[in-house]
């Protein structure tokens, strides 16, 4: 099976930093892409980041140039640096793995496994 576990969400001020992180327990050996997502109240779930397994990155135009996504092999965890922080980008960000459809990297949320996500908030 495959369980995810978000952390690192807390309330920053607006142009600040967090670094959210994503442990990743993975017995089936089989998941090959990685992604961000945030939904905020009253919102759809929209991609933010994403990564495949030899390192290729997708990013979400609102978050190019402030977010970035890696991923510590050794250690399975996912992360997501997040500079610049706005207000709006206020949401609960969830960690996705195991796309459904073809291999890469996506911001499709056609993802099988989800953690219970960690929650940021910006203020102003």
């Amino acid at each position: 099976q495959v369980q995810l576990v978000e952390s690192g969400g807390e309330s920053v001020q607006a142009g600040g930093s967090l670094r959210l992180s994503c442990a990743i327990s993975d017995s089936t050996g089989v998941t090959v892409s990685w992604a961000w997502f945030r939904q905020a109240p009253g919102k759809q779930r929209e991609g933010v980041a994403a990564m495949d397994y030899v390192g290729t990155t997708l990013y979400a135009d609102s978050v190019k140039g402030r977010f970035t996504i890696s991923r510590d092999n050794a250690k399975n965890m996912l992360y997501l640096q997040m500079n610049s922080l706005k207000p709006e980008e206020t949401a609960m960000y969830y960690c996705a793995t195991g796309f459904r459809g073809a291999p890469g990297a996506r911001l499709d949320p056609a993802y099988a496994y989800w953690g219970q996500g960690t929650q940021v908030t910006v203020s102003s």
